[in-house]
């Protein structure tokens, strides 16, 4: 069977399952959702192309190690822009896997910046990192 055809085939199943009352006909249901289930987890799920915009260059490097250390191969396709990212993966990779972890170390990365640019500035350039103060009753441009 193929994916879509499992997935078909449970869906009719789940709803089996849930319009009768009678326990030994909810049992087989249940019985044979987790059967499709198992073979669903064992059917490959074909890759697909993906288009990923990172402007950030930080990001963007994490994203490409990531992607590197998962066995991926990201790619752009002529006259992408520097910022776009292609990949072909699998859509529960990316969704239970890549995309969580990347979002987590984008996360940390961030934080860690952050502190390294505050604390070069205010050792380096000045102590005072506050916003600029709001000037009421400048003339307006």
């Amino acid at each position: 069977m193929t994916h879509d055809e499992i997935i078909a085939k449970l869906l009719k199943v789940e709803a089996l399952f849930h319009g009768t009352d009678v326990a030994g006909e909810k049992q087989a249901a249940q019985s044979a959702m987790d059967r499709l289930n198992a073979q669903l987890g064992s059917v490959p799920e074909p890759p697909a192309e993906y288009q990923f915009s990172l402007p950030d260059p930080w990001k963007r490097k994490l994203f490409l190690a990531l992607v590197r250390r998962h066995g991926l191969k990201p790619y752009r396709l002529p006259r992408q822009r520097y910022s776009t990212v292609m990949l072909n993966v699998s859509r529960s990779h990316l969704d239970r896997v890549l995309w969580p972890e990347y979002l987590e170390l984008s996360k940390l990365l961030e934080k860690y910046l952050e502190e390294a640019t505050t604390d070069i500035i205010s050792r380096g350039v000045h102590g005072d990192l506050s916003e600029a103060a709001e000037q009421p009753n400048l003339p307006s441009m």
